[in-house]
């Protein structure tokens, strides 16, 4: 079969091999595609643009990976996604929590818990989940080329074919395709959105993409100091011209530039359209679980069980010691001052803050440090029992090319698994 194309785009002669799938996108959903369709013995070709497989991968859970979260019942584990999870239950009827969990242990990979569910690769290494990925595609023979980047994809009707343009020049054909090519968050690893100007051109349906969990920038230039900083088991309040609209619990980390954490990319999205409707502070109360009057309490105690001590090295007792200073400037406290002379209004005013320290949102993150893009082909377009496209025969979707909300918490990598197994099960 040879093609020829009337802009003169392929130079090279077309070769007689199709290949039974062809996936596009070397990502996490990309490689478990690929990898499950070759076990079924179809002759797989993977095409990844950059120089590795699984750039993204490398960096996911700030290097640690969280693979999944641990809810192997199918139906609480959609309730997280969602509007979108009831499009996902034969998906992950077929390959879901559990099945993740087995398959990465099978190839040697054990976990280990964290808050909320989170499960990590014992080694705490995203190399450990990404190496095993790659393991597989060689064990079951899956050739891959990198540094091969797609320009265009149609469909031969005529000899039910589709037809990859490579920016090389180059020709690949394939009886079926799988698009795995993520979205358009941290675009320096790849996700530079172009698989939904394919998908588009093939007549599907895409949904604007948008940032969805991404951290927050800060008003508070004293945030710049405790870059690296974690607080665990806070409460955060989201408010707007303060009215509270949300509480959450968990952790926080501050960057150079404001705030991250799970618990910050869950509200990302809800801080980005109360923005629209005036100033946005999420107020950190330190110590959830006692009131102010407790709070001023413990705090007058340690002043007098130790009286003769800088404040600045008693407060180290109740919180980081990065933050201390910081909240002692806020009160205009002079940090040197002996726990016997602190007076009762600067005591009343630490209580205070400690359990309401106030941060004023400045904006989000662009799609540069972004975990996760909103947005995607319509999931009326999609088949979950194959991830088969309704629209062009034998094209399958996996990964972040779809528009599925999720959370914080290895739901958007579980949700790779999920679809890529099924997608690779069926191409």
């Amino acid at each position: 079969m040879k093609i020829v194309r009337e802009d003169s785009l392929i130079k090279k002669p077309v070769t007689d091999k199709v290949w039974d799938v062809v996936v596009i996108g070397g990502g996490p959903s990309g490689m478990m595609a690929a990898a499950r369709a070759a076990s079924r013995g179809r002759a797989v070709l993977l095409l990844e643009k950059n120089a590795r497989l699984g750039k993204k991968l490398s960096i996911t859970g700030g290097g640690r990976c969280n693979v999944t979260n641990n809810k192997p019942n199918v139906r609480t584990m959609l309730s997280s996604y969602k509007a979108s999870g009831k499009f996902l239950f034969s998906t992950f009827k077929q390959h879901g929590v559990a099945e993740t969990i087995e398959w990465f242990a099978e190839r040697g990979v054990g976990f280990v818990e964290e808050n909320h569910g989170r499960m990590f690769p014992e080694t705490l290494s995203a190399e450990t989940i990404r190496e095993t990925l790659v393991g597989e595609l060689e064990v079951q023979k899956v050739e891959v080329r990198s540094r091969s980047t797609v320009s265009e994809i149609t469909r031969d009707d005529q000899f039910s074919v589709f037809n990859i343009f490579l920016t090389n020049r180059e020709l690949v054909q394939a009886r079926s395709c799988v698009v795995a090519t993520g979205g358009t968050s941290r675009p320096d690893t790849g996700s530079t959105g172009e698989g939904f100007v394919w998908l588009e051109k093939l007549g599907h349906t895409v949904i604007e993409n948008d940032m969805s969990l991404v951290p927050l920038s800060l008003k508070d230039k004293w945030v710049s100091r405790l870059s690296g900083v974690s607080l665990e088991n806070v409460k955060i309040t989201l408010c707007v011209d303060g009215k509270k609209q949300k509480s959450s619990f968990g952790k926080i980390l501050f960057t150079h530039v404001g705030v991250s954490g799970p618990m910050v990319l869950n509200i990302s999205k809800q801080v980005g359209e109360l923005m629209k409707e005036g100033e946005v502070t999420l107020e950190v109360d330190l110590f959830p679980s006692l009131d102010v009057g407790t709070m001023r309490t413990n705090l007058q105690e340690q002043l007098v069980e130790k009286s003769n001590q800088k404040l600045k090295n008693i407060l180290s007792d109740f919180v980081p010691a990065s933050l201390v200073v910081p909240v002692l400037e806020l009160l205009n406290i002079d940090r040197e001052t002996p726990g016997h002379s602190v007076s009762r209004e600067d005591r009343a005013g630490l209580a205070k803050m400690l359990k309401k320290l106030t941060l004023h949102v400045k904006g989000l993150l662009g799609a540069d440090k972004a975990v996760v893009s909103s947005g995607g082909v319509a999931l009326t377009e999609v088949d979950f029992r194959t991830m088969g496209s309704r629209i062009i025969p034998n094209l399958y979707l996996a990964g972040d090319i779809l528009n599925i909300e999720r959370p914080s918490g290895g739901y958007s990598l579980q949700l790779c698994w999920s679809t890529g197994f099924v997608a690779g099960d069926n191409a």
